[in-house]
């Protein structure tokens, strides 16, 4: 992707950086290079502090000029997301320059406005953002349904991602271990990918203890194993294996936007096939696109569902098999819609299955993420405690599909126990 012809050439790209220690003086350096015309109003500009991402700082470059409302302000807004220390090793910064290209070209995503040195500036897009409460709320998770599926039917995964070479056209002497290593994991199919975005963690963890390559040999093997059992899992109706998935559907990148309510009720999706008054669905946006890579659509959507607890991990309010059930029939009927086919009952009850059994997977991938964060980040948050819950959500659901949890006779988990639950 960093060929002469790449599309990434082409984004805007301003060469200085934002300093948090100077954060009002470098953000204002950014946005006056970005808007030129802003210099004579400079006493007008503020910058709106949104509370720190786990990655990211995020700030909203507003200008108050006289007389202008606050939605005339908001529509002149810009975003300034600067990169949090270390998180290059995490994520992959010219794949989502590209996404973020495309999403917006496709109407998906506000206007990316340039690149700089350690971050990103974008157009402002209103709405309120969501709680981990939101999700849970019927006109939300249809919306973010209906957006969904709209994502994985119409975005071609081929701009952030390239055919995956065989293992034997790497040469041995090839230091490009991490290439390498992708290459054995998903030969032939499209990289970066869900799956050699987790060996790429697995191979950044500290290894300087004993316990700490023990660890590593342990989820390089999990890793493994969980390729062969999901790896191949086919898409919907038989479609391509890897959909363009967001993979970070936390609350905080859902953005419910202001719409009329006939706008709205223009949305309301006769899932019931009628026989039941439904809901209207809100009109959600997805924001943040650091970790889209071609993914199964299961696990897009089951690590949607696990954020429905938030970072606090809430097992006990994440989506019942009936709610699962209706968000699926919900996010089918979007992604046919956009595909102009009909989708069938077999389908929804194959999706159901696949989500069903993608349900742990969230926890390894978050659980690997947060061991490298306890590494490397600056900000106040016990990642190496978040990364032990969010692996106990893994091995939870491999005792229990192994039926090595009821075999020993031990009581299933909290997490386990609210899945299975039909209502």
């Amino acid at each position: 992707m960093g060929s002469e012809a790449s599309p990434f050439d082409s984004i805007r790209h301003i060469p200085l950086y934002y300093e948090n220690s100077d954060s009002t003086n470098s953000a204002l350096n950014l946005i006056l290079t970005l808007r030129p015309e802003w210099r004579e109003s400079r006493a007008t500009i503020d910058f709106v502090r949104f509370t720190d991402g786990i990655t990211n700082t995020l700030l909203k470059a507003i200008n108050k000029l006289p007389g202008l409302s606050q939605t005339e302000i908001d529509n002149d807004a810009v975003l300034l997301r600067a990169y949090g220390k270390g998180t290059d090793v995490l994520i992959d910064r010219e794949k989502e320059s590209l996404a973020h290209s495309l999403l917006a070209r496709n109407g998906l995503a506000p206007s990316l406005l340039a690149r700089f040195e350690n971050g990103l500036l974008y157009k402002y897009i209103q709405g309120s953002v969501c709680a981990p409460a939101d999700l849970r709320r019927p006109e939300i998770w249809r919306g973010v349904a209906q957006r969904l599926g709209e994502w994985h039917a119409t975005l071609p995964i081929s701009s952030i991602s390239s055919t995956c070479p065989t293992p034997t056209q790497i040469a041995p002497h090839n230091k490009r271990a991490s290439l390498a290593a992708m290459a054995a994991l998903t030969p032939g199919k499209p990289i970066p990918n869900v799956w050699t975005t987790m060996q790429k963690w697995i191979l950044a963890l500290p290894t300087s203890t004993t316990t700490e390559r023990a660890r590593l040999d342990r989820l390089q093997k999990e890793l493994e194993w969980l390729t062969k059992l999901l790896g191949d899992t086919p898409g919907i109706g038989g479609s391509n294996q890897f959909v363009f998935a967001h993979c970070d559907l936390l609350s905080g990148n859902v953005i419910i936007e202001p719409t009329p309510s006939s706008a709205s009720a223009s949305r309301r999706s006769s899932a019931s096939g009628g026989s039941e008054e439904l809901e209207p669905a809100a009109v959600v946006s997805f924001i943040d696109y650091e970790y889209a890579t071609p993914a199964p659509a299961s696990f897009d959507i089951a690590n949607h569902f696990a954020e429905w607890g938030g970072f606090d991990c809430d097992f006990t309010v994440l989506p019942t098999r009936r709610v699962r059930r209706a968000f699926l029939r919900e996010y089918l009927q979007s992604y046919s819609l956009h595909l102009n086919r009909t989708y069938k009952d077999s389908e929804l009850d194959e999706l159901f299955d696949q989500v069903d059994l993608f349900r742990g997977v969230p926890g390894f991938y978050w659980g690997i993420w947060a061991l490298i964060q306890a590494q490397i980040s600056l900000i106040e948050f016990d990642y190496a405690s978040y990364a032990e819950v969010r692996l106990g959500e893994y091995w939870a659901w491999k005792k229990e599909v192994s039926g090595e949890r009821e075999k020993s006779g031990e009581q299933m988990p909290i997490r386990e126990k609210r899945w299975a639950e039909e209502e």
